[in-house]
C-alpha cells in the first residue's frame, strides 16, 4: 500500500514545487504559498486563488474562487466519511486531507479495513509530500523557469486515471458515469474557468443509481 501511495506522493509534490515556485515568481513572498498549503490544502483551489492575486484581485476575491472550486470536496466527504473513524479529531483531521487523490485510492480498495489504511496512509504522505515541493517552489522562485514548459500539470491527472482503471473495469455503472463526468468536463474546459470542468463532471454521477435494463 506504501509503494502504491508513493506514485501519488511523487506526483503530489512535483506539482508542489510547480506552485511554490509559480506564486513566488508571480511576486508572492514565500510565506503565502506555504502557509495556504498548510492551512488550505486543496491544489486547484490554490492554484486558481494564487492566479486571481497575482492578476490583481483581492485576497476576498480570491478565497471566494477557491472556496467554489473545492466545493466538489463535499462530495468527496460523504464518499469517505464511513471510514474515516470516529470522534470529533479524527473527523477533522481527515476532512483536512480529503482529496481527489486520497478518496480515489481508498476507494480502489476491496474492503472497508484496507480502504480506512488507504485513506490515512495516502492522505498523510500526500500532505508532507505536496507541502515539503511547496516549500522547495517557493524558496527556488524563478530560478525554476517556466514551469509549465515541464508538463507538470499532468502528474496527477495521470496517477488519478491509474487509480481508477481497476473499478472502472469491474462496475459497468461507475464506468458509464465517468464516461458521461469526463465529456461534459472536456465539453466545458474551453469556455469555463480552471477547476469548474471538475466540478461539472460531478453531474456524470446521476447515472451510477441506475440499474442496467434486464
Amino acid at each position: 500500500m506504501v509503494r502504491d501511495s508513493s506514485l501519488v506522493w511523487l506526483a503530489g509534490g512535483i506539482v508542489g514545487v510547480s506552485f511554490g515556485a509559480i506564486s513566488v515568481a508571480g511576486g508572492l513572498p514565500v510565506w503565502v504559498p506555504v502557509l495556504m498549503s498548510l492551512l488550505v490544502y486543496a491544489g486547484s483551489a490554490q492554484f486558481s486563488a494564487v492566479g486571481v492575486l497575482l492578476a490583481g484581485g483581492g485576497p476576498f476575491a480570491a478565497a471566494a474562487t477557491g472556496l467554489l472550486l473545492n466545493t466538489r470536496t463535499a462530495a468527496f466527504g460523504l464518499a469517505v466519511a464511513e471510514f474515516i473513524g470516529e470522534g470529533r479529531p479524527a473527523r477533522l483531521l481527515g476532512a483536512h486531507l480529503v482529496t481527489d487523490e486520497t478518496v480515489a485510492f481508498a476507494l480502489a480498495q476491496p474492503d472497508p479495513a484496507r480502504r480506512r489504511a488507504a485513506f490515512w496512509i495516502s492522505g498523510a504522505g500526500l500532505f508532507a509530500a505536496w507541502n515539503a515541493g511547496v516549500l522547495i517552489g517557493a524558496l527556488a522562485g524563478g530560478a525554476l523557469g517556466d514551469t509549465a514548459a515541464y508538463g507538470l500539470d499532468a502528474a496527477f491527472p495521470a496517477v488519478l486515471v491509474a487509480l481508477v482503471l481497476p473499478v472502472l473495469r469491474t462496475d459497468t455503472r461507475l464506468r458509464r458515469s465517468a464516461a458521461l463526468g469526463a465529456l461534459l468536463a472536456m465539453a466545458a474546459t474551453p469556455v469555463v474557468p480552471a477547476g469548474v470542468p471538475v466540478l461539472l463532471a460531478l453531474a456524470g454521477l446521476v447515472l451510477y443509481g441506475r440499474k442496467e435494463a434486464a
